[in-house]
């Protein structure tokens, strides 16, 4: 069995080990792949198992060997996913390994956004403390969330998870409702629930939900619904002492309607693990705009979480070679 791993920096940039997959089979590792290079390297390859790196259907036709793509990743819009399945090549993704990491960081940017950590030590480094008359100073307003909202957009395990840690801050959590669903709460009737259940859920029509919303999280994938859908329209409902977190996709956030609003104070703050282009060009405004944390697509990357994914990876591969594969995304069983 040949293995070509197009792009595997990102996963394991030296702290994991390929172990688990070099047991299946002839393994070629490439930290990067420019889609130009695929067709060379990976032309003798009957699996690829790639993260970023575009497999569309012309470069499938130039893989006349391949019978499995493994996206080491749980999005998978970098595959053909029609074209997989005219070849009958099967097409599996890893779901739901970083739920925690995602989570935690999407808390790290609301409580970095409350409570200023980075710029009040590096005042303190400068020393703005040692040069003060009194004990404590603060150089920004400080923020308590027991009490405020978090309303969540996009309610899967992620967003689940993200309720659970804001409940645990004492916050309100609120949902965005499915579409054309109004406001209730997805409570059992007649009964509270038990200690071991998770809490339930109010769902809110999305234009009540940026009202109301202290903290607005972003959890939900990018599909044609979802794109854009924080514009300057949504970004008008917010609080002007709102903040917006995306931990999801870029491609949700109109970048210059958001860049506007932070300037002009219509918002108060942002935190952003995600872009809509990534690397970002130089010029993007939310680089620059007031009141914008921005880190680079890291929410995903833990060592546990990357251990998890390998994991998974491996056992994906692993299961379609015993001819049950798990995970399929598209492609022939």
């Amino acid at each position: 069995m040949n293995i070509v791993v197009t792009d595997g920096y990102t996963l394991n940039p030296g702290d994991l080990s390929w172990n688990e997959i070099e047991e299946l089979g002839a393994i070629t590792v490439y930290e990067r792949t420019a889609p130009s290079e695929l067709a060379a390297r990976a032309r003798e390859a009957e699996v690829l198992l790639t993260n970023k790196t575009p497999v569309d259907a012309a470069a499938m036709a130039l893989l006349p060997r391949l019978r499995y793509i493994g996206v080491l990743a749980t999005g998978y819009n970098v595959v053909d996913l029609a074209g997989a399945a005219r070849r009958g090549v099967v097409v599996t993704n890893i779901p739901a390994y970083s739920t925690p990491s995602v989570a935690q960081l999407a808390f790290a940017l609301i409580l970095e956004l409350c409570h200023h950590v980075q710029a009040h030590s590096e005042s303190v480094r400068s020393g703005d403390w040692s040069r003060s008359k009194d004990f404590s100073y603060r150089r920004f307003p400080l923020i308590e969330l027991a009490g405020k909202t978090l309303g969540i957009l996009g309610y899967g395990q992620i967003g689940r998870s993200v309720a659970r840690i804001a409940r645990a801050f004492g916050m309100e959590v609120i949902a965005a409702a499915r579409q054309a669903q109004p406001a209730q709460s997805e409570a059992a009737p007649g009964r509270a629930p038990s200690a071991c259940e998770e809490a339930p859920i109010t769902r809110v029509p999305r234009a009540e939900l940026f009202r109301l919303s202290d903290v607005v999280c972003l959890t939900a994938p990018l599909t044609p619904e979802t794109a854009g859908v924080i514009d300057r329209s949504a970004l008008s409902l917010m609080k002007r002492s709102a903040f917006l977190i995306n931990v999801s996709r870029g491609g949700l956030v109109v970048e210059a309607d958001l860049a506007e609003a932070l300037a002009s104070g219509r918002i108060a703050g942002a935190g952003l693990d995600v872009l809509a282009e990534e690397p970002p060009r130089a010029d993007n405004p939310l680089l620059s705009a007031p009141g914008c944390i921005v880190t680079p697509h890291i929410a995903w990357a833990t060592r546990e979480a990357r251990s998890r994914a390998m994991a998974i990876a491996a056992a994906n591969l692993r299961a379609f070679l015993a001819g049950a594969p798990q995970n399929v995304v598209s492609g022939s069983a």
